[in-house]
C-alpha cells in the first residue's frame, strides 16, 4: 500500500520541505501555542521560574567566579547573564528537540506532516522563552545603571543568527539521535564540556593565548560575542564579527536543513 504523497516526485527534499512547512504553518503555530500554554497558562510558577532561573544562576556564578577566583569584570552579573541567556537557548532547544522528535514519532507513522515541524516548533518556543528571559536582564541593567546603547537595535539580527545556528545544529543532532540512540546521552556530556569552553562565566582575555585560540574554534563563541558587543559592551560589532556570525549561522542552518531533509522520509521507520 503506497501513500498518496510521492516524495520522489516533489523535487529536492530541502526545498520541498520549505514549501511543506509553509503549507502546514497553521499546525506549526498551533504546536508552538500549545507548548507555551502548557508551560505557562496554568502555572504561575512557570512564568516566575523563567524569570528567576537566570537570576539565581547569575547570582551563584557571580559569587563563585568573581569573588572566589578574584577576577574583575565590569558589571559582571550583566556579562554572565547575557552569556547564560544565549547558552540556555542553545542547550535547552537542542536537547528538547531530540526528545520532541522521538515523542512525535507516533504521529509521523500515522499521518504526513513536515518532518522539520517539531524542531522548528521547539526553536519557536525557545525564542518566546528567550524574550521573556530578557526581562530579568533589563531589570539588572536598570539596577546596576548599565547604559542602554543604540546598539540594541541590532539585537534582532543577533537573535536571528542564534536561531538559525540553533535550528541547523538541532536538525543535525536530532537526525543522529534517530539513528544512534546513545547520541542523546553523549550530547548531554558534550554540553557540559562545551559550556566551559565558551566564554560565558569568564572573559576570553584572561586565558593564555594558545587556549584562547582553541576557544575561538567554538562556533557559539562568535554568536555570543555578537550579543556581548550589542548588550554588554554597547559597542557596534565589527563588520568582521557580524560576517563571521552570519556565515557560521547560515552554513549551520543550510547543512542541518539539508542533512535532516535528505533523510526525513526514513525517520518515521527508524524511531
Amino acid at each position: 500500500m503506497h501513500n498518496e504523497y510521492d516524495s520522489d516526485a516533489a523535487g529536492f527534499p530541502a526545498i520541498r520541505e520549505l514549501f511543506e512547512l509553509w503549507r502546514y504553518r497553521d499546525l506549526l503555530r498551533l504546536i508552538v501555542n500549545n507548548s507555551v500554554k502548557t508551560r505557562y497558562k496554568r502555572s504561575v510558577l512557570g512564568i516566575i521560574w523563567t524569570l528567576l532561573n537566570p537570576l539565581l544562576n547569575t547570582l551563584v556564578l557571580t559569587i563563585a567566579f568573581s569573588q572566589i577566583l578574584r577576577f574583575q569584570v565590569y558589571n559582571y552579573p550583566i556579562y554572565i547573564l547575557v552569556g547564560l541567556l544565549v547558552w540556555n537557548f542553545f542547550a535547552q532547544t537542542t536537547t528538547h528537540a531530540m526528545n520532541t522528535l522521538i515523542w512525535g514519532s507516533s504521529l509521523l507513522k500515522r499521518i504526513y506532516v513536515p518532518r522539520t515541524i517539531f524542531s522548528v516548533s521547539v526553536v519557536g518556543n525557545g525564542l518566546i522563552n528567550f524574550c521573556l528571559a530578557l526581562i530579568p536582564l533589563v531589570l539588572i541593567m536598570l539596577v546596576m545603571k548599565h547604559p542602554f546603547s543604540p546598539t540594541l537595535t541590532l539585537l534582532p539580527v543577533a537573535i536571528i543568527f542564534m536561531a538559525m545556528f540553533t535550528l541547523g545544529f538541532t536538525l543535525m543532532i536530532s537526525t543522529l539521535a534517530v539513528y544512534f540512540v546513545d547520541v542523546v546521552e553523549m550530547f548531554a556530556i558534550l554540553l557540559s564540556a562545551w559550556f566551559y569552553l565558551t566564554p560565558i562565566i569568564y572573559p576570553i582575555n584572561i586565558l593564555p593565548e594558545k587556549i584562547a585560540e582553541i576557544v575561538k574554534l567554538n562556533p557559539v563563541y562568535y554568536i555570543l560575542q555578537l550579543f556581548q558587543s550589542i548588550i554588554y559592551l554597547g559597542e557596534w560589532p565589527s563588520k568582521e564579527s557580524v560576517l563571521i556570525s552570519g556565515i557560521i549561522s547560515s552554513f549551520t542552518f543550510l547543512v542541518g536543513w539539508w542533512f535532516f531533509t535528505k533523510r526525513s522520509d526514513e525517520l518515521a521507520y527508524r524511531i
